[in-house]
């Protein structure tokens, strides 16, 4: 039987057979550069940054990390909120040849431990608050230098060599390198995985360009390049926000506001000072700004577009939301593996209120079973989405066994259990390898079962996501104790608290004497997630 791609068919001016430029991101931000050298690329609590100063100082960083001996291929890692020293950093690191490994600020000693240690780099740029935390697992890790930002001072890094002003003063001597845009990688994403052990996805340059203008032909009747202003909240060490934010501005030539976290004061002042015309997001976001009491005090109106990814949109949300801002919200689809967006609901044709949209241009989509991945299903019918398209990755770092279970005959298997209508519009039914996403972070079960284990009094843990009306969902751990043993509900969030990033602690703590199994013993823990939904 001949196998089929679905393409979905194209309305308006959006066309599925586009040219994907064989460049890598600093060729991009050269070419915005040009385009728009005095035009601001970021806005940083009233500070402005020009697309010429950005360049300008990206290469004078790619001449540092030379000068350390950073040579094509490294890894150099980054762990900052959004600043302008996120994009200068990012940028100079590729520059340079080097490979970006994104690291989120929260990971605690331990989850920083392993990711260094398996990406093996000798370099990180950090927040200065975190010093004390790399100081702690350095000697684990192949880390050599450190360098890092203090935002007290805004574009005062204690590092001369990040220090905006400072490095604008310093006389460019960048050796320019050779980079092959479809084979050598860009950014390492760490992601999690069914064993608990975290994956990079290799992205190549070429992965990242194509989602970059995969997103502009899908959007482009929307948009008007060098004039859009984003409000860039979500993390660019995510991937949602590293292209939808980041990479896609600089691509267009438009300028990012940035906020290091989302504080909804915060974020409705700057919304009103600076007029933002784009809103990459999350639910929890909307949610929150649409039930401010306040909110149509804060001229919303100037948003036309929000693209919402990472959890499910609540149809009620988007309705009032929309009310509210006059905005258009599209929800999307996406994965770290897919650089990250592979769909999204169209601005130009039928917006479909609970599925993700159809697939982006260039991308082919098939629905097939969940015994052998090989059979396509018909219409209406459940299986796991698997994806083609240029922006799906290398591989995973150092994993080939995990590389071939995922990326099979050139097919990305997403994990995720879907459906696809007539139209192509696809809704996806259930949590990828049982993954819970709460306020946007993606959290796996094994993560934190794995510390409640280290628990002396438990016995058996398992992690599930419950419903949240605020974070979209909420970590619940189920106990059974050891024989004998007492513990309580405080205790073992306070043993979590030691060893979790924050967004993964459980909020709430099931105390019981036996937990379902299979007839081999394994944990059933889709039936205590039917019954904790039978509780709520």
């Amino acid at each position: 039987m001949e196998e089929v791609q679905y393409f979905a068919p194209y309305q308006g001016n959006c066309s599925h057979d586009i040219t994907i430029p064989e460049m890598t991101l600093p060729e991009m931000l050269e070419q915005s550069v040009k385009k728009f050298p005095q035009a601001y690329v970021a806005s940083f609590y009233g500070r402005k940054l020009t697309y010429e100063q950005l360049w300008e100082a990206v290469q004078i960083f790619a001449a540092h990390l030379q000068k350390l001996g950073v040579q094509k291929g490294d890894r150099v890692a980054i762990q900052l909120p959004n600043c302008p020293q996120y994009l200068i950093s990012y940028y100079g690191i590729l520059a340079a040849g080097g490979i970006v490994t994104q690291l989120n600020p929260m990971l605690s000693e331990k989850e920083l431990e392993y990711i260094l240690k398996d990406c093996q780099a000798k370099i990180i740029i950090l927040i200065d608050a975190l010093y004390p935390k790399i100081k702690s697992v350095q000697k684990y890790t192949a880390i050599e230098t450190v360098m890092t930002v203090s935002l007290g001072d805004l574009f005062h890094p204690k590092l001369p060599d990040l220090a905006l002003q400072s490095v604008l003063s310093v006389k460019n001597d960048f050796l320019p390198v050779k980079i092959d845009p479809k084979n050598d990688i860009a950014v390492l994403q760490y992601t999690g995985g069914t064993t608990g052990r975290s994956k990079g996805a290799m992205l190549t340059h070429f992965n990242l360009v194509a989602n970059i203008v995969q997103t502009y032909e899908f959007f482009k009747s929307e948009l008007n390049p060098g004039n859009e202003k984003c409000l860039t909240v979500i993390p660019l060490f995510h991937v949602f926000g590293m292209t939808s934010c980041m990479n896609f501005s600089i691509f267009c030539g438009n300028e990012m506001i940035l906020l290091t976290k989302f504080d909804l004061q915060e974020v409705l002042e700057t919304i009103k000072k600076e007029q933002p015309t784009v809103f990459p997001g999350v639910p929890t976001m909307y949610v929150a700004i649409t039930n401010h009491p306040r909110a149509h005090e804060y001229q919303l109106d100037s948003m036309k577009l929000c693209n919402s990814g990472s959890a499910p949109m609540p149809i009620e949300v988007m309705k009032e939301f929309e009310r509210k801002t006059g905005a258009k919200i599209v929800e999307g689809y996406g994965l770290s593996e897919a650089s990250p967006t592979t769909h999204c609901n169209p601005p130009f044709a039928a917006r479909k209120a609970g599925t993700v949209g159809i697939g982006f241009p260039r991308t082919a989509y098939k629905i097939v079973d969940l015994e052998s991945g090989t059979k396509e299903m018909p219409p209406g019918e459940p299986g796991e989405l698997v994806i083609k398209g240029p922006q799906v990755m290398k591989g995973y770092w150092n994993q080939p066994e995990e590389t071939a279970k995922t990326l099979r005959n050139g097919w990305l298997y997403t994990g995720d259990i879907a459906k696809m209508d007539m139209e192509g519009y696809v809704s996806i039914i259930d949590r990828k390898k049982d993954m819970i996403i709460a306020s946007g972070y993606n959290i796996y079960p094994r993560d934190v079962e794995e510390v409640l284990y280290e628990h002396p009094a438990v016995q058996e843990a398992v992690v599930i996501g419950v419903p949240d009306a605020y974070r979209g969902e909420t970590v619940k751990a189920v106990i059974v104790l050891k024989e004998g043993a007492t513990t309580s509900e405080k205790e073992l969030i306070d043993h979590c608290k030691q060893h979790l990033s924050a967004y993964k602690v459980p909020k709430i703590i099931e105390f019981r004497n036996e937990l379902p199994k299979t007839n081999i013993g394994k944990i059933l823990r889709r039936a205590i997630r039917e019954e904790s939904m039978k509780k709520q």
